[in-house]
């Protein structure tokens, strides 16, 4: 099971760019808004572009998707896991609890 990591946890991480955010939602989900600095990586692209995204297997990696009934962050946090990573967390709360904490978000649009 992947490790958690509280919103003021990652805010810190954030803040310090101590750590690689992913958005396991992608798609116009993560152009719409998605955590700062955050790249996007869905389940079904991971074995083919976590080597080129995430390079530094030893990396903090923190995974988020919508909220805690999403499987989607601890299905990529899973599937890195296995590829090798080794210091994978997942953001259990999600987008909403980022968002609803009124913390900053980026956008593509």
């Amino acid at each position: 099971m992947t490790a958690l990591i509280t919103r003021d946890e990652l805010k810190a991480a954030i803040d310090a760019k101590t750590v690689t955010v992913v958005d396991a939602l992608g798609g116009e989900y993560y152009a719409k808004q998605h955590l700062p600095g955050a790249v996007p990586l869905v389940l079904a692209d991971v074995d083919a572009h976590a080597a080129t995204v995430l390079p530094d297997r030893g990396a903090a990696i923190v995974t988020y998707c919508s909220n805690p009934a999403c499987p989607n962050s601890g299905q990529v946090a899973d599937r890195l896991t296995a590829l090798g990573y080794t210091d994978v967390r997942k953001y259990r709360e999600g987008i909403e609890d980022w968002a609803g904490a009124g913390l900053p978000l980026e956008s593509q649009v």
